[in-house]
C-alpha cells in the first residue's frame, strides 16, 4: 500500500520539538502503548542524549499487563473495553505514577486487519497526555489504512500531542 505522507519523518521531526520541549522544562516523559507495540519509544530514543528525558516504556498489550503493570482499575478495562479514553487516561497517569517522569503518554487502539466493532471500527485509536492525575486530557481518532499505517500515524499523533500538550501546559504553569 502506498501513503501519501510518510507518517514516521513526520513523528521523527515532532519528537524533535518534544525533546527540545521537555529539555527546556527540565522534564521526563513514560509513555504506556499497546497497538503502537514500542514505536512511540523507538522513536523518541532514536534521539541522541534522549536519556536525559525519556524516563521509560511500557508496552502494555494485554489487559492483564495493563491491571498489573500500570495498576488499572480492572472495572474500568471491562466497563470500558482496553480501547477507550478512561483507559488512556489511566494508562498514561498509571505510566507517571510507576516511574519518575512529570509526563505520560498512552496510546490504546485496534490497529487491525482484525478486532473491531460497530462502535470501535478497525483504525479506532485512544490517546492519553498527562501531568499526573490533575492534569490529563484524552481523545479519541479513526486513522485509515492498513495495520502499518494505522500504528505509523498513531505514533506521530502521540508525539505532536505530547508537543501540544506540553505547550500548552506550560503557558499556563508558573
Amino acid at each position: 500500500m502506498k501513503h501519501d505522507r510518510n507518517h514516521m519523518t513526520d513523528a521523527a521531526e515532532a519528537a524533535a520539538a518534544l525533546a527540545e520541549e521537555l529539555l527546556r522544562t527540565k522534564s521526563r516523559l513514560a509513555v504506556a502503548e499497546s497497538c503502537t507495540g514500542g514505536g512511540v519509544g523507538y522513536v523518541l530514543t532514536a534521539i541522541p542524549g534522549s536519556s536525559r528525558w525519556f524516563e521509560r516504556g511500557f508496552i502494555t498489550y494485554s489487559n492483564a499487563s495493563k491491571r498489573e503493570v500500570l495498576g488499572i482499575d480492572g472495572a474500568v478495562l471491562d466497563r470500558h473495553g482496553a480501547v477507550s479514553e478512561p483507559v488512556v487516561a489511566a494508562m498514561a497517569e498509571g505510566a507517571i505514577a510507576q516511574s519518575r517522569a512529570d509526563y505520560g503518554i498512552a496510546i490504546s487502539g485496534i490497529a487491525g486487519p482484525d478486532g473491531g466493532s460497530v462502535d470501535k471500527p478497525v483504525g479506532t485509536v485512544c490517546f492519553a497526555f498527562s501531568r499526573g492525575p490533575d492534569r490529563t486530557i484524552t481523545e479519541r481518532c479513526h486513522f485509515t489504512g492498513d495495520r502499518r499505517a494505522v500504528r505509523e500515524q498513531s505514533i506521530a499523533h502521540a508525539i505532536k500531542g505530547m508537543v501540544d500538550f506540553l505547550r500548552g501546559d506550560s503557558n499556563t504553569v508558573s
